[in-house]
């Protein structure tokens, strides 16, 4: 299977684009999925929707989640649609099983005073707090993904339009307008913090450390964390949330459905639907909680 395999992770990566954590998912999944065949004595051109069914149970019954799982046979069904396309298999197996059904995860968002307490807690008295300051505006205010964060350069910041143009998931390109809070945080961020930052380099990225390289995905979490604990907040708050909250603010607001798929990037608006399912819950708690008929006498 290695070669099969090398071919499709280098067709996934060379031509998909995917991201190189996903590449390295679905290099696992398919891994382990070929060693179970190997147990079993079934051939990789041999296997059918029956061995492939039968493996998913023997995931399920090894404590494996149906969202693992699903993701598992996504890899598989992605793998044998590849070799059917090179002629290496005239069916795709995996085709023919529907993915086991998964719980309703719905995103966690918090409240809009919140996010201000976690943001308000940088004051720009230094490089540093000027740079977290700004990041945190943009990624409430723009709903940034946390690899958007790290990966956003200068020239993709357009202050006098306001707007961002993130590089996202699937190489995918967006323009988000910008609030005033970002432009300003944004702009005293570029022209005085991140020229301490930058140290004499030359380098597009836009935040950076205090010793001029680019942000991990690891720091970004590290903002957030520490922001949350100065601002006093108990809930548990990491960079995803920023996002979550960002689309859960804009619906409970009177947004449009589309025009959120679009801010959020989202290429299919089945996953920016989830977003309604979060907000119907927030307004199940307010009846609740204020209509008076609310509670069986």
């Amino acid at each position: 299977m290695d070669e099969r395999l090398d071919s499709y992770l280098e067709f996934s990566a060379l031509e998909k684009k995917l991201a190189s954590r996903t590449i390295k998912a679905y290099s696992n999944d398919l891994r382990r999925f070929n060693s179970w065949l190997n147990v079993n004595g079934i051939t990789l051109s041999k296997a059918a929707a029956a061995d492939i069914a039968e493996y998913m149970a023997f995931l399920s019954s090894n404590g494996f989640s149906p969202v693992s799982i699903v993701r598992k046979l996504s890899s598989i069904r992605g793998f044998f649609r590849f070799i059917q396309s090179s002629g290496q298999r005239k069916d795709n197996p995996a085709e023919l099983l529907h993915s086991p059904r998964q719980p309703l995860r719905l995103p966690y968002a918090v409240s809009v005073e919140t996010i201000a307490a976690l943001i308000d807690v940088w004051e720009g008295d230094s490089p540093i707090s000027t740079r977290n300051r700004a990041l945190l505006e943009l990624a409430y205010g723009a709903g940034l993904r946390e690899s958007e964060l790290t990966g956003i350069t200068v020239s993709r910041i357009y202050l006098e339009e306001a707007l961002v143009r993130p590089f996202g998931k699937g190489s995918r390109e967006r323009l988000v307008p910008l609030g005033g809070a970002a432009v300003r945080w944004l702009s005293l961020y570029i022209d005085t913090a991140r020229p301490l930052l930058v140290h004499g380099r030359s380098t597009p990225v836009l935040f950076l450390t205090y010793r001029g390289n680019p942000l991990s995905r690891m720091t970004v979490w590290n903002i957030v964390r520490i922001s949350a604990e100065m601002a006093g907040i108990k809930e548990h708050i990491h960079p995803h949330i920023l996002r979550h909250s960002f689309a859960t603010h804009l619906l409970r607001g009177g947004a449009d459905l589309r025009v959120v798929q679009e801010l959020l990037g989202h290429a299919d608006i089945k996953t920016t639907e989830i977003y309604t399912s979060v907000d119907t819950t927030y307004l199940r708690a307010i009846v609740d909680k204020y209509h008076p008929r609310s509670v069986d006498a």
